[in-house]
């Protein structure tokens, strides 16, 4: 299975668990209030689903590959009596005919949901009754209000039925965070253990840092690495307005500019990384290290002649000498060697080094990882809202991506550690990115119940409608500018 297929099915996976619990919490409180849910459907479905399913006195009737058809008009009636009634507008022959349906007919079942699968895997929705949402029927909202219908009842239910989608997806990401601590204890690395400390980029070099300083604390507390997208060392430091390091035995204190985070985006830099030695683990059967004899436990120190005291070193410095032969030195036994060994045209050997990153771990009963998948899931939120700030930026816009960014963050192999943990930053996100205040999202809904609550009335109908267009647009709008731009770096970096 090629790695753009596995990459892909996760992805696949991942939002489908994110959009089926997020929809779930508005679909929750909606029946928790009596309100109607009228479709709940997992990916979109233009003109046709996958799936189509209905509890009809307590069976359920599915439908395979079925055209969408509208609930409103009759199924089983003829074509004759549908076309009188929509030219004539014939209430009673309406009412009549519905009531001459067979038993089993969905239209004859209007406040069962029906459930289903779409073709289109970029998402999925629950259609509330009257509600001005993503569907724009508008015809709906013409007739009057029903007491299933979401427009009928108290601001703050429907303040809870909009927020159930964000809750839901909160509770998700805690929970997937508790069951991974739980399963795989609490990975971390306290950044005052590396012994050979840190190698830094250009940027945070200009700043006063020096390779090898390791780092103790910063603003006083000390320096944990989570290996988080978020919640990771380098987030800690640029964030910060003091770093203290090591180096030489001494405490020295770097001052850290405001601005530093956007030089660091500027010159597309990140800011450090490990500092480890480049032993070798495992020699891959038939590649030149094998073939010239190189085996588990040498430790490479020089490439024709050039010191490499640091893996970052080392592939430095294989980086200049592609397809090259090289002379290198290592240790065996105590004993200083040297070989001869081609280099590849992508820069390898066909080594893999040991892992020297003194990692540390915690681990959690069942009950005790809760509190503590709580805690983790705050600090991923508490980063990332931090680091929302820089998307309005230029450099900021510029780094955007869209499925293909999100997919490459999955890994090349299927690893459920790393897939729990993506998912649970991914619920992350959409809960937050969803009760942003711009219409269209669960955040504009609260906005405008809020004006409600507050105002004593409703904002005009016409208005929302309108309301709903617009925030519409943005969100096709920015999900063609991501998208475009990991096309355009896919072509063109």
């Amino acid at each position: 299975m090629g790695i753009f297929l596995i990459k892909a099915i996760q992805l696949i996976l991942s939002l489908s668990i994110l959009v089926i619990v997020h929809e779930y919490g508005h679909y929750l409180f909606s029946r928790l209030f009596n309100i109607r849910v009228e479709k709940f459907y997992m990916f979109f479905n233009p003109s046709f689903s996958i799936v189509r399913a209905k509890n009809i006195n307590g069976k359920w009737k599915v439908k395979f590959f079925a055209k969408n058809t509208s609930d409103i008009l009759p199924e089983s009636a003829d074509v004759e009596n549908d076309t009188l009634l929509n030219q004539n507008d014939n209430t009673e022959i309406e009412q009549s005919v519905v009531s001459n349906l067979y038993e089993d007919d969905w239209s004859k079942h209007e406040d069962n949901t029906e459930w289903g699968i779409g073709w289109v895997p970029l998402g999925g929705y629950c259609k509330i009754s009257g509600m001005i949402d993503e569907s724009m029927d508008t015809e709906q909202m013409k007739l009057p209000p029903q007491p299933w219908e979401f427009r009928s009842k108290p601001a703050w239910q429907r303040l809870l039925v909009m927020v159930g989608g964000v809750m839901f997806n909160l509770l998700l990401a805690f929970f997937i965070y508790s069951m991974i601590i739980f399963t795989w204890g609490d990975s971390y690395v306290s950044l005052k253990d590396v012994g050979m400390g840190m190698e830094f980029s250009q940027t945070a070099k200009d700043v006063g840092f020096i390779d090898g300083d390791i780092i103790l604390y910063a603003d006083g507390k000390e320096v944990i690495d989570r290996f988080d997208l978020v919640d990771n060392f380098a987030s800690q430091i640029i964030e910060s307005d003091k770093v203290t390091v090591l180096r030489n035995g001494e405490e020295i204190v770097i001052d850290m500019p405001a601005n530093f985070v956007k030089k660091l985006m500027e010159e597309k830099q990140g800011f450090a990384g490990y500092r480890v030695p480049t032993v070798v683990q495992d020699v891959q059967k038939g590649g030149e290290a094998d073939i010239t004899g190189l085996t588990a436990g040498d430790s490479l120190v020089a490439i024709n002649g050039v010191s490499v005291p640091t893996f970052v070193d080392f592939k430095t410095e294989l980086e200049k000498n592609k397809d090259n032969q090289i002379s290198l030195d290592f240790y065996r036994n105590g004993s200083l060697n040297s070989l001869p060994v081609k280099v590849s045209e992508e820069g390898t050997i066909g080594i893999a080094v040991k892992n020297f990153i003194p990692t540390s771990r915690d681990n959690y009963s069942f009950f005790a990882s809760f509190p503590e998948g709580v805690k983790f899931g705050m600090r991923t939120l508490k980063g990332y809202v931090a680091q929302f700030k820089y998307v309005f930026t230029k450099e900021g816009a510029s780094s955007m991506g869209g499925f293909g960014a999100i997919g490459n963050f999955f890994p090349p192999v299927w690893d459920w550690f790393a897939f729990w943990k993506m998912t649970a930053f991914l619920s992350i996100i959409l809960a937050f990115m969803n009760i942003l205040p711009i219409p269209a999202l669960d955040g504009g809904h609260v906005m405008f119940l809020l004006y409600e609550v507050v105002a004593r009335r409703k904002p005009n109908e016409k208005f929302m409608e309108y309301a709903q267009i617009v925030g519409m647009v943005l969100l096709f709008g920015l999900l063609i500018y991501v998208n475009a731009n990991d096309l355009f770096k896919a072509i063109f970096k």
